[in-house]
């Protein structure tokens, strides 16, 4: 005599599902290296930058997140970390940053 249990059954379900999910979107965020994190920049057009997460911990960076924060909160309109600069100051802060490391 077997004992069924219908909510195992549904739960492997939902489990390979959300499994096949995960390797879905870890295969679009291959181009992000270890220890890197994907930045979306610009005031109307957003870029899509790359940096190492060390950046996180410097002053300057930390004014553009605290600027990211006042306008967007946590919910960012790419799904990313979205800054809210014009490229040209991103790119002269990393560079900066760059020659710090």
């Amino acid at each position: 005599m077997a004992i069924r249990f219908p909510g195992i059954t549904n739960a492997k379900n939902i489990l390979r599902r959300s499994n096949s999910f995960t390797k879905k979107a870890a295969s679009s965020f291959v181009d992000v290296p270890k220890g890197h994190l994907a930045i979306y920049v610009g005031e109307s057009q957003k870029k899509r930058f790359v940096v190492p997460v060390s950046f996180l911990n410097h002053s300057s960076f930390q004014e553009l997140l605290g600027k990211a924060e006042e306008e967007f909160g946590f919910d960012h309109p790419m799904g990313g970390l979205t800054i809210p600069c014009s490229e040209d100051i991103f790119i002269h802060l990393t560079s900066r940053l760059h020659e710090l490391l």
